[in-house]
């Protein structure tokens, strides 16, 4: 790894020292510092850099790194800058269960395990009527395993997210589904680990956004504003809608790599920003701890909080971590063995490379920048 790390600081055109240098304090809030003051190797940081540079990673447009709350890497790629606005894609997705978790915390919705059809009485009679649907939770879509049939990763579930995206009511397409079956290779949720089957379904957490407008009578973009952009200096954000108009909470919200960072901190030191409780701590505890098994793929063990990603990443050893996840390969996560907050944007979508390649940046550089 050393050699590996020699020849790309050969290669790269920006001398080592500037990456043992804090980046820019622009007064938004966050804390900056040089990387050695926290403990992280700048070789590393100069390695990553000229890496991405290089191309070795493609469609990379940002990466920040902070430990212990200090920002102490800010790189821009691909014509970014810190005041641009990225497609979050479903990385929009965690930001929703910040925002049902904002809504208990303030008393608008009872708790994770209120039902959800109570919310939607307009809309019954429901297609394929079940008495099983008034049963399901705001904690089954938190945790993408409610009952309906409904699966992105196999493009013949009728929940599938490109079937929704054909008809103008996101929040009736969802109650509408069927009850998914169980064929006898598939695991139940009574024989799963957590007692819960795991199926990705964005429409689901469309529905929160539905929960969420129709528990605290504020549009989603306004009572995010006020209860959690404003409280961490967030002024800019740029959320899609959905035909009837409404933010779409299942993904494709812009923001800026530094509010995503914020975001990642705030979650890191349990809820608070600059010494402010914005979200209680019991909420941060329940979404950072694991609900759902996921998967198992190349030796890794994935596993699901509410609409937050886990796993580890690191090399010799291996570092439990959170972190929000959108297509094209973009990360935001929080490593708390190692006081890390990252934010990794990226463009490359469509494709599952950007993921690996993500998490290769997450495991070969940022981590190893710490262990050195």
């Amino acid at each position: 790894m050393k050699r590996r790390l020699l020849l790309l600081l050969l290669l790269t055109a920006i001398p080592v020292a500037v990456f043992a240098q804090s980046p820019a304090n622009l007064n938004d809030g966050i804390a900056v510092a040089a990387p050695t003051a926290v403990g992280i190797n700048a070789q590393n940081l100069a390695a990553l850099d000229s890496a991405i540079r290089s191309d070795k990673f493609k469609n990379i447009t940002s990466v920040l790194i902070a430990r212990n709350g200090q920002l102490v890497y800010e790189q821009y790629y691909q014509g970014f800058a810190d005041s641009s606005l990225h497609d979050t894609r479903s990385a929009t997705k965690s930001i929703t269960g910040l925002l049902i978790g904002l809504a208990i915390d303030n008393k608008m919705i009872p708790s994770e395990k209120t039902t959800v059809t109570r919310y939607f009485k307009d809309k019954k009679p429901f297609q394929n009527p079940d008495p099983r649907k008034d049963k399901i939770t705001i904690e089954d879509l938190l945790t993408m395993s409610a009952l309906l049939e409904c699966d992105d990763d196999n493009q013949y579930s009728r929940g599938n997210e490109e079937r929704m995206y054909l008809i103008e009511d996101y929040y009736r397409f969802y109650l509408d589904l069927p009850v998914r079956g169980y064929a006898g290779f598939a695991k139940k949720p009574e024989d799963s680990p957590y007692g819960r089957s795991f199926s990705y379904c964005t429409a689901g957490t469309v529905l929160l956004g539905g929960v969420l407008e129709r528990s605290t009578n504020m549009k989603v973009d306004a009572f995010a504003k006020q209860y959690l952009f404003e409280p961490l200096g967030i002024t800019k954000a740029n959320w899609q809608l959905t035909p009837m108009g409404t933010p779409m909470t299942g993904g494709g919200l812009g923001l800026r790599s530094r509010d995503l960072l914020k975001l990642a901190i705030l979650m890191q030191q349990g809820g608070k920003w600059n010494g402010r409780q914005v979200i209680s701590g019991s909420w941060v505890r329940k979404s950072t701890a694991t609900q759902a098994h996921v998967r198992e793929f190349n030796g890794q063990n994935y596993n699901y909080g509410y609409l937050l990603w886990q796993q580890a990443f690191g090399q010799d050893k291996q570092y439990a971590a959170y972190y929000m996840s959108g297509n094209g390969g973009s990360k935001i996560a929080v490593i708390p063995e190692l006081d890390l907050a990252i934010v990794i944007t990226s463009t490359l979508y469509g494709s599952f490379q950007g993921h690996m390649q993500t998490e290769k940046i997450l495991a070969e550089y940022i981590v190893a920048a710490v262990g050195e």
